[in-house]
């Protein structure tokens, strides 16, 4: 039994973690002073990933995805170069994300609901899958499930908290 709940749980959540920290940082380290990550600069008329995406932000969300990779790696050595794939995958989405928002003309913090949970999975997993040690198949499912119950709900206690603007 005790197995099979490290297959399921455990170990999925262990691997996924540098990218849950790595997503969830830049709420923190891009406040203040902010400097867009694009600097202002516009593709078709509109800004490529908009104001909420920063230097701080993005160096802040890679540096703690590195640092959890770091403290798993002394567990398990193959975590450090997965969790670094896990962590740019992870803003990759994030950034895609955004780009594809502002794309079709959505305001920045304006909720798209599969995208804003769900991009920053899914490249975070490619960017990891060459390096192996994917959880398995009902891992995933789990990871899948579990960030779509996460995602809300820390948004809206960071919201609470003061320290993001929507509950999304």
């Amino acid at each position: 039994m005790s197995s099979l709940l490290y297959q399921l749980i455990l170990y999925p959540i262990l691997y996924i973690l540098p990218a849950y920290v790595a997503n969830g940082a830049p709420v923190i380290f891009g406040r203040g002073k902010r400097r867009a990550l694009d600097n202002g600069a516009k593709l078709w008329g509109k800004p490529i990933f908009g104001r909420h995406k920063t230097v701080r932000g993005l160096a802040g969300g890679i540096a703690a995805g590195v640092a959890v990779s770091a403290i798993e790696s002394l567990f398990a050595p193959y975590m450090l170069v997965v969790g670094i794939a896990l962590t740019l995958g992870t803003h990759a989405g994030d950034l895609l994300g955004s780009f594809a928002k502002r794309r079709i003309g959505a305001k920045e913090g304006a909720r798209l609901f599969l995208l804003d949970q769900y991009s920053f999975l899914v490249l975070a997993l490619l960017f990891a899958l060459p390096f192996g040690h994917l959880p398995t198949a009902y891992g995933i499912l789990f990871i899948i499930v579990l960030t779509g119950a996460l995602h809300p709900l820390t948004n809206l206690a960071a919201h609470r908290l003061h320290i993001k603007e929507v509950p999304w």
